[in-house]
């Protein structure tokens, strides 16, 4: 793979916070987004609202309770984690339609995007 094909690649593979509040303003039963960490909830400084919280780790035992029909956008921790990339992996092979949140939970409060407890 070249460059170019990476960087396509990549595009195609995630979405940014800001492209996913675009996206789910315009049209709000497209995507749903999925925490997919792994820790103890008083550990994880809230969520994203309306995420659903499912550990990457436990992710492949709750396939059925996700919906099929609309895009499954996992996040993680920040840049430096890679549970997300692992949780799409498995959504992919398990036949549906993920990508990766750009900068997991730590770049979407970065914007004073809303949170909520768990």
């Amino acid at each position: 793979m070249d460059k170019l094909e990476y960087f396509k690649s990549r595009i195609e593979a995630t979405i940014s916070p800001m492209e996913f509040m675009q996206v789910s303003r315009a049209d709000p039963a497209k995507m749903l987004l999925v925490d997919v960490r792994n820790a103890p909830p008083e550990k994880m400084g809230g969520k994203i609202v309306g995420a659903l919280h499912i550990p990457q780790s436990a992710l492949p035992d709750h396939l059925s309770e996700l919906p099929r029909d609309r895009i499954i956008v996992v996040y993680c921790w920040d840049v430096w984690c890679n549970l997300a990339a692992r949780a799409a992996i498995t959504l992919l092979e398990n036949g549906f339609d993920a990508l990766e949140l750009i900068g997991g939970f730590a770049a979407w409060n970065a914007l004073y995007f809303p949170t909520e407890n768990l």
